[in-house]
């Protein structure tokens, strides 16, 4: 992403004669910074929110090692739960009003729940979010999420068994990958780069590493470790990305 490398550089070598650079995340929970999750109650959990190892602030570091004086602004607009669609319902409000120069989209986990008569309606939504997203002047990323659970990993509370079960099932019989695939169609229909970080979880599982331990949840929120993987993934994108 030339472009913004280019305002990085000159951040960095002026900072008073440049505006900083400012990046927004627009997701679910794990872009919000969410991790192991706990009861509250019969029915109810609660997540533990760490925001200093969100891959967000992962990415300003990375960037400021390279990049030490620029200023650099982060928005981080996950929401826990979030799908595509309450997203393109937020844009404006929460990404579009800060005039990012870039956008990062991130979104699946929860939409896949849908199954598989949901897609176009992921499909529909992600476009909004590509097409305001670009009409803006942003540079737009979407990055793909990581995999979901391929095995019940904890059964001692009824509750988190369940969506472990249901995540399984949807990882295991393919419908997160058709989420992915549909994903990585309309990002290259709106012209828009994908990061493709669900690749790298996948080829992880090719390869015999049991990806349901780099889960902090046992479900679908990733470890601290493993948002280093979307965190270099990105830097990668936005320093030195076509």
């Amino acid at each position: 992403m030339k472009k913004i490398t280019e305002k990085l550089a000159a951040s960095d070598n002026d900072r008073w004669a440049n505006p900083p650079v400012t990046i927004a995340f627009l997701g679910d929970s794990v872009t919000q910074g969410c991790f192991e999750i706990y009861k509250t109650g019969e029915n109810s959990v609660q997540t533990v929110f760490d925001y200093a190892n969100a891959y967000s602030e992962k990415v300003r570091s990375l960037l400021r090692s390279a990049f030490p004086r620029a200023q650099i602004n982060i928005i981080n607009a996950g929401i826990s739960g979030d799908g595509a669609p309450s997203g393109l319902k937020r844009m404006q409000r929460d990404v579009l009003s800060f005039s990012p120069d870039v956008i990062v989209v991130c979104y699946g986990l929860n939409d896949v729940h849908g199954g598989e008569s949901k897609i176009g309606e992921y499909e529909a939504a992600l476009k909004g979010i590509f097409t305001q997203g670009k009409k803006s002047g942003a540079e737009v990323l979407f990055m793909t999420p990581n995999m979901m659970n391929a095995r019940v990993k904890y059964n001692a509370e009824k509750l988190i068994t369940e969506w472990e079960g249901n995540a399984e099932k949807l990882q295991n019989g393919g419908v997160m990958d058709k989420y992915m695939d549909a994903a990585r169609k309309t990002a290259k229909e709106c012209g828009v780069k994908v990061c493709d970080c669900y690749k790298k979880w996948k080829a992880l599982a090719a390869a015999g590493t049991d990806t349901t331990e780099l889960l902090s949840n046992g479900i679908n929120h990733p470890t601290r470790e493993m948002h280093n993987l979307f965190a270099y993934s990105l830097f990668e994108e936005i320093v030195f990305g076509e």
